[in-house]
């Protein structure tokens, strides 16, 4: 009783009449949604295709690709050999660097650029090569390439590539494009494959040496995604599921593996694709073939690094594959000191494997990387947003990359020295 006593009163007071004026008034002192939408519209009304415009780190692209993309299609890029050790720990061996920086040091302009192979590149940073990429997404190698030229480093398409080589070239006429080629001793195919890149201005070949069989990917083996393809019901499933994604797959042109050739056999294509019997006189072979730039990569061992040195190569590129092959393989951070100390003075060291973040390329050039080789984020970037996602990421990875050189107190690529980083 007494609350309601004191709020007697108050139903006393005179209100004034609400008249048409009055409304009138008070409806143009509220915005309008348009207004609203205009000064908050990000927090209140979020747009999907645009959510990875507000990402800020890999780990975010990689949740934002999981969402969009068919669990089996995900897993293929996540996914790696065995129990999948060797891609934990090469990313885990980036988390254990500890810098050493300099302080009091002018860092007002940063020069981030430096030469890979003798070509200008805006970063230390190579787009690796990654099979099956129309599959992540339909826009593809082209897309990836395009900014690639954009962020101003080099993009490498895979011999397992779902766009041919000469279309990639017309797509992307801006790019430095290099082609992966996994060596054969059918030289008759691999020597069509090397025409058919000298022929659209194809820079420089890399050569996988680590296939002599595929890897144990059990992910993709569960899911038929093997080589060749044996999709299951399940998957089938998991990609009706997103019907975004099926939608664009169904809607434009179908996959196939045009890097090889279009029209042919995919069981024979397959069959020859990865050969046991390569040795270093293929390589050798190889490199009297091609006169451009020529970059092994799969080296896991000192002694296979010099003796790929041996063979006239211009560049290594210590790599693990990703953990994609051999589970337990060496952990390439772990491997590169090494190696740059026995052959830096004769061939460029280049670093695949566990890169995810600018940081974590300018500790592999501290180490003696000429350049990172990125392959994983930007796969998770397009999955989760095409070509501009890829923009972002790379711009990401140029902003990290600069800001990690200041706080170093480095003013250039070329400054960064192993004093300023201990790898464990």
């Amino acid at each position: 009783m007494q609350g309601r006593q004191q709020a007697e009163p108050n139903s006393n007071e005179i209100r004034p009449p609400v008249t048409k004026a009055r409304r009138s008034r008070i409806k143009r002192q509220l915005p309008s949604v348009a207004e609203v939408a205009r000064f908050a519209g990000p927090a209140f009304m979020p747009k999907r295709a645009a959510r990875w415009e507000r990402v800020l780190t890999v780990a975010d692209f990689r949740r934002l690709a999981k969402r969009r993309t068919p669990r089996p299609v995900f897993d293929y890029v996540e996914g790696a050999a065995e129990r999948e050790l060797s891609v934990d720990r090469s990313v885990q061996a980036f988390q254990r660097v500890v810098f050493h920086p300099h302080v009091l040091r002018n860092v007002g302009s940063v020069e981030p650029s430096t030469t890979i192979l003798g070509r200008r590149a805006a970063l230390p940073m190579v787009l690796a090569p990654t099979g099956f990429t129309r599959m992540m997404r339909t826009e593809g190698e082209p897309a990836v390439a395009r900014s690639a030229a954009r962020a101003g480093i080099p993009y490498a398409l895979s011999t397992l590539g779902t766009t041919s080589v000469d279309r990639l070239r017309s797509d992307a006429p801006d790019t430095e494009l290099w082609f992966q080629l996994y060596l054969s001793r059918d030289h008759g195919r691999s020597r069509e494959l090397l025409d058919r890149a000298k022929a659209s201005s194809y820079t420089t070949l890399v050569v996988t040496v680590d296939v002599p069989v595929a890897g144990a990917r059990l992910r993709d083996s569960y899911n038929g995604l093997t080589l060749p393809p044996t999709l299951t019901l399940r998957t089938l499933v998991a990609m009706a599921a997103k019907p975004r994604w099926l939608f664009d797959a169904l809607t434009t042109e179908p996959l196939a593996f045009e890097a090889l050739g279009a029209g042919k056999d995919l069981v024979s294509l397959f069959k020859n694709a990865f050969d046991p019997g390569v040795t270093f006189a293929d390589l050798e072979w190889l490199r009297a073939q091609w006169r451009g730039s020529l970059v092994v990569k799969g080296i896991q061992r000192l002694d296979d690094a010099k003796a790929a040195t041996a063979a006239g190569v211009d560049a290594i590129a210590v790599s693990n594959h990703g953990g994609r092959q051999l589970d337990r393989a060496a952990t390439p951070l772990m491997l590169l000191p090494e190696v740059v100390d026995a052959i830096g003075a004769k061939a460029e060291v280049f670093l695949d494997g566990g890169i995810r973040s600018g940081a974590d390329v300018a500790a592999a050039v501290a180490l003696g990387a000429r350049a990172a080789f990125i392959g994983r984020p930007y796969l998770y970037a397009l999955m989760a947003g095409g070509e501009s996602a890829v923009d972002h990421l790379l711009k990401l990875f140029a902003d990290d990359y600069v800001r990690t050189l200041k706080l170093l107190g480095v003013s250039r690529t070329a400054d960064l020295s192993s004093d300023l980083v201990t790898a464990t």
